[in-house]
């Protein structure tokens, strides 16, 4: 488990509805029978293809909860702390992020750059 996922805590703070893992999967909600949020990732028990897991990575509150804890950041010292661990984290799982997310990111960090002193 990566310093950022500890950070996040994601089993804990998403809640991630089905309507969100059925456009995720860009299948029909009426296909996904239950879902499951474990430690690290999510099992999703569907009708036509079984069981599947799906990294929180790949969800976008994932994204959202990043660029959050970016803005909390008082210090340009915790701000680069934080990007520093956002840059290792997408390095050591860079196949369950999306190509926009570390763009979006680091519109966010350069915003908090000035405020950050």
């Amino acid at each position: 488990m990566t310093v950022l996922f500890r950070r996040i805590k994601p089993a804990q703070n998403f809640r991630i509805t089905k309507h969100q893992i059925a456009k995720f999967l860009r299948i029909p909600e009426s296909l996904i029978i239950k879902i499951e949020s474990w430690l690290y990732v999510i099992f999703v028990h569907c009708l036509d293809k079984g069981g599947q897991f799906i990294s929180y990575r790949q969800m976008e509150q994932w994204k959202n909860a990043i660029a959050c804890q970016l803005q909390k950041c008082s210090t340009q010292q915790q701000l680069q702390y934080l990007w520093n661990a956002i840059e290792r984290d997408r390095t050591k799982h860079n196949s369950q992020y999306a190509d926009p997310v570390l763009p979006f990111l680091k519109k966010i960090w350069a915003k908090c750059l000035p405020t950050a002193a």
